[in-house]
């Protein structure tokens, strides 16, 4: 049941990530390049299709439920597909959706190595291309190295200001421990090919080491973005760094901290011992709900129904009044923990 409290805090959220969007975006918009050439307007009712990447996960199923809520006031015919983690499932339902007259692709894509043909297939059939969460370069794989005028406009979150806030949040804890540096350890767990993964931890590791008072080892675990990968490769890491007393872990999301987490406390490692800082959320709470002692101390809170939201209504102003699209839109978030989250509105999957 959702109280009024709950009510009145997503009323609030609402209105700062409109205000946010407004504010973040850079202005920049699709006619720098980064879209198809020309994209007709649509005088009768608009089609869109959302391509997610992960779509069984928490993020990625709060933003459909935004996207398809939006797509209902608005009269949008909105078809959601689940890429999992296909890469090769991307290019062929992009090239399914454009067979079936969509007018508008907004893609999560599982790889951005497919970003250009996503792009050029989309151009070739003069239909609208908006990503959100993760950027597509137009003429490379590897965003990281596009330059701003060859990125496809986006929807979604700032990996630096996400990662700042964890990494500060991660820091504050660390103090408040008083561990010894010499016996902590960070792991930092990502899917280390994912531009916005990047932004995320690099952020994170810089505001750790302003806000900490102390150089703490940090050690970068390439993951597959899933509790169960970073568990495992989590858990290689803990056998490989004998004596360590007390650990930090943050990650591209959730799923990374709670694996890590979880392969801590697995080895042994109590509690008290390990300072978590999710990304997300979603999984954190579950962690929160018992009551019992956790390693998980906080998560960055990102509500996934407002990017699905915002991206339907993006493109819909594009495609039926002609409005540009930004180069970027940014949502604002809220850190939360095991006294906050359950009034922030976060919902554990």
């Amino acid at each position: 049941m959702i109280t009024t409290r709950t009510r009145g805090a997503a009323a609030v959220l609402g209105a700062a990530v409109v205000l946010g969007l407004t504010a973040c975006s850079t202005g920049q918009t699709s006619s720098s390049g980064a879209g198809p050439a020309s994209v007709a307007p649509v005088t009768g009712k608009v089609s869109l299709t959302y391509l997610q990447k992960q779509g069984d996960q928490q993020y990625f199923i709060d933003e459909a439920n935004g996207a398809k809520a939006k797509a209902a006031e608005l009269g949008v015919d909105l078809k959601v597909v689940n890429l999992g983690s296909d890469a090769n499932k991307t290019v062929s339902e992009v090239q399914s959706a454009i067979a079936q007259k969509t007018n508008g692709l907004i893609v999560v894509v599982p790889d951005p190595a497919v970003g250009p043909q996503v792009v050029q297939t989309a151009r070739d059939a003069k239909v609208a291309l908006l990503t959100s969460d993760d950027q597509v370069c137009t003429n490379s794989p590897t965003p990281a190295n596009c330059d701003k005028a060859n990125l496809v406009p986006r929807i979604g979150f700032s990996g630096q200001q996400m990662g700042t806030e964890v990494g500060k949040r991660a820091a504050e804890d660390f103090k408040k421990a008083g561990w010894n540096a010499a016996d902590t350890r960070v792991i930092s767990a990502s899917k280390q090919d994912v531009t916005v993964c990047g932004d995320r931890v690099k952020a994170a590791k810089e505001a750790f080491n302003i806000g900490a008072g102390a150089s703490v080892q940090t050690i970068d675990v390439a993951t597959d973005n899933t509790p169960t990968g970073a568990q495992d490769k989590v858990a290689a890491t803990i056998t490989a760094n004998p004596g360590v007393k007390h650990w930090v872990v943050w990650g591209c999301n959730d799923e990374n901290v709670q694996g890590g987490v979880t392969a801590l406390q697995n080895a042994g490692v109590g509690p008290d011992n390990i300072i978590g800082v999710g990304l997300g959320a979603y999984l954190a709470c579950k962690d929160w709900g018992p009551g019992a002692p956790s390693g998980m101390k906080a998560s960055l809170f990102i509500n996934g129904s407002d990017i699905g939201a915002l991206a339907v209504q993006t493109m819909y102003d594009n495609l039926k009044n002609g409005k540009p699209m930004p180069a970027e839109a940014f949502a604002p978030t809220t850190m939360v923990d095991a006294s906050t989250w359950q009034s922030a509105g976060v919902k554990c999957s």
